[in-house]
């Protein structure tokens, strides 16, 4: 892999808002950029009815190339489909796009393919029972620079009813078998998938928290009014703060590898997440 593709994919993680914007609304794309999203994804998927995606991709052309173009990444239709073709000649003509997410990723072959083809760092999109059981072997696709998943599309496939504590529990799951899959593998910590109750600040905040502890990197968006949510909901408590600094402060000083703040164990995990923390 080309130092230029292990740059972009070392940068992944570091994005913590992935902002959709439908490829039918390129004129939405300098707004979500302007909402603050780290990274904004345009769609040629879902959001685009079949009948409207020949001129999606020519608008997306000339957004490219374009003065005021910022880099973007795509979301190309599922491998083997007519369209996805079509999406693949449409990012050979488009060497400056940030990436490409693969929907309804199912096997390795089909990620190599993606970056041999356009030569850029691929996202997979888990939307299937059977790409959720293939995420070991599409690991070690070249090109692969990280994981996320679509949930509502994994329910209906694993027939779970969404909005129960059962979906809640699938959720989780789902989320440690990417994590721990991308972890092994050396990827970026995969990126949540969407919450659709845009409205739900409440419920987004929560679902923030969740995903961060357990060690995810980052979420996919769908309006661009729950980048500053999920960007407020990452913020660290004051609290958390101080007893990071007090942790660092005091290994610093004393140079002992146990000791005790506030009765508090420290020991070299404690440190090193004060170190992380503070470092954020």
């Amino acid at each position: 892999m080309d130092s230029i593709i292990h740059n972009k994919i070392k940068t992944i993680s570091q994005n913590k808002t992935w902002l959709f914007v439908p490829a039918t609304r390129i004129d939405r794309v300098a707004k979500a950029f302007a909402s603050g999203a780290d990274a904004v994804i345009v769609d040629l998927e879902d959001a685009v009815a079949p009948e409207d995606k020949a001129s999606a991709r020519e608008a997306l052309q000339q957004y490219h190339d374009s003065a005021g173009y910022q880099p973007i990444w795509v979301r190309i239709n599922k491998a083997g489909s007519e369209e996805f073709f079509k999406d693949i000649v449409l990012c050979q003509k488009m060497p400056n796009l940030a990436g490409v997410l693969l929907a309804k990723a199912e096997q390795a072959e089909d990620i190599n393919n993606v970056h041999q083809l356009t030569n850029l760092p691929v996202i997979a999109l888990i939307e299937s029972a059977i790409g959720l059981y293939q995420i070991d072997s599409m690991a070690k696709a070249v090109g692969l620079a990280a994981f996320s998943y679509g949930f509502l599309d994994l329910c209906n496939d694993l027939q779970v009813q969404v909005g129960t504590p059962a979906a809640d529990i699938i959720a989780n799951q789902i989320r440690y078998q990417l994590i721990l899959t991308s972890k092994v593998h050396q990827l970026s910590p995969p990126i949540d998938t969407i919450y659709p109750d845009f409205n739900d600040k409440v419920g987004l905040s929560a679902r923030v928290q969740l995903w961060s502890q357990m060690g995810m990197s980052g979420m996919l968006c769908i309006h661009p009014k729950q980048v500053a949510a999920v960007q407020q909901a990452l913020q660290p408590t004051d609290e958390a703060l101080l007893f990071a600094q007090r942790v660092i402060e005091e290994y610093d000083r004393s140079g002992q590898a146990v000791f005790k703040i506030d009765g508090e164990m420290v020991d070299a995990p404690v440190i090193e997440r004060s170190r992380q923390l503070l470092a954020k």
